[in-house]
């Protein structure tokens, strides 16, 4: 069936411009009339040199800068957890890691919506792969897991090989060997020229999984 329309007779005031339909009896339609009006005059109450609202910013610079003065900020305590011989220290570096990183997390993913979502992915997809590399720092396999896999699917393409070792790492540290070895293979066919270390992790997963299964066919 054809879609139709009712054509209405609306009266454009010329001096208040509001629309009105004098000559329909409709509550709906006065109602929704009623509404528009009223959007109408706040949006002439706006400060605004033309009396309209304006058009919001495509990216909020401070937001962006925060976002990556937090990421710096956990990238710096993982580093220093690197330099000291304290294991406590060491510990509490990457607990500060691990907490400035959901921070930035936090302020990316509630971005106002008319922000770029590819921005948002690009954000995301970075910083769950560093709070990986921070959850590995303590040994804690499966969140590390988590978080590598998760900025994976934000960005699977070449650029996020690091996320794909981690992940592989992380099954491989659980024995998962199964699991790590398809894993790996996903990463090698994606990763392109930046499978190096990945395809270094392979053979190792390989080996362990040969292993697994002379020790199951016994």
């Amino acid at each position: 069936m054809e879609d139709t329309f009712t054509l209405l007779p609306l009266h454009l005031d010329p001096t208040s411009k509001a629309i009105s339909c004098p000559s329909l009896n409709s509550s709906p339609i006065a109602t929704e009339l009623a509404l528009l009006n009223a959007t109408h005059r706040s949006l002439l109450t706006l400060d605004t040199p033309h009396s309209v609202p304006p058009p919001p910013l495509p990216l909020n610079p401070k937001r962006s800068a925060a976002i990556q003065k937090m990421r710096e900020q956990g990238n710096a305590s993982l580093a220093r957890k690197g330099g000291t011989a304290s294991a406590a220290n060491a510990q509490a570096h990457t607990q500060e890691a691990i907490k400035l990183y959901s921070y930035a997390l936090e302020m990316a993913l509630t971005r106002l919506p008319w922000e770029p979502a590819s921005i948002v992915r690009d954000e995301v997809a970075i910083l769950m792969s560093n709070r990986a590399q921070a959850h590995m720092g303590l040994q804690s396999w499966p969140e590390g897991a988590a978080d590598a896999e998760t900025s994976v699917e934000l960005k699977p393409a070449p650029g996020n090989g690091k996320a794909w070792w981690r992940r592989g790492k992380c099954l491989a540290e659980m024995g998962r060997w199964e699991e790590a070895a398809e894993w790996i293979a996903r990463g090698i066919e994606t990763g392109g020229d930046e499978s190096a270390e990945l395809k270094a992790l392979g053979v190792e997963v390989q080996s362990q999984l040969a292993k697994q299964r002379e020790r199951e066919a016994k």
